[in-house]
């Protein structure tokens, strides 16, 4: 199979949104046009491929609103999941900091409890004159 063959069908591929080689979305270009095709995409040059150039570059002329209003598609999508994103780690580290606020107001109570504890055995064992029973 020759090298133009391989370009026109990535090419054809690629209109019909069924790409292989490339995520289905991919806008068009000569370089997405020679990933698809699977080759480097400096191979795709006007001196060796001019009528298939001419065609790719008609087709993007024609369908330039169409590409440019996936790409604000794609853009706005983009948008929206960072903005999600970012709201998700706000709550996280919201929910972090709650979380470590907790957790330091059980240490403070723990340490506090602890020396009641100790001062409570202290003065017992001093002023106790009830035996302790052990088992």
């Amino acid at each position: 199979m020759s090298a133009e063959s391989k370009f026109r069908e990535a090419f054809q591929r690629l209109k019909q949104d069924c790409p292989v080689n490339v995520a289905r979305g991919t806008p068009i270009s000569q370089n997405n046009i020679a990933r698809e095709a699977g080759l480097d995409p400096s191979a795709l040059k006007k001196a060796r491929f001019p009528s298939l150039i001419e065609e790719i570059q008609q087709w993007m002329r024609d369908h330039e609103n169409i590409t440019k209003q996936s790409t604000l598609k794609s853009s706005a999508i983009q948008r929206k999941r960072n903005r999600d994103l970012k709201e998700k780690i706000k709550d996280l580290k919201a929910q972090r900091d709650h979380a470590i606020s907790l957790l330091l107001d059980a240490d403070t109570l723990i340490l506090k409890l602890t020396k009641e504890n100790i001062q409570l055995k202290l003065s017992a064992s001093k002023s106790s004159k009830v035996k302790k029973i052990e088992i």
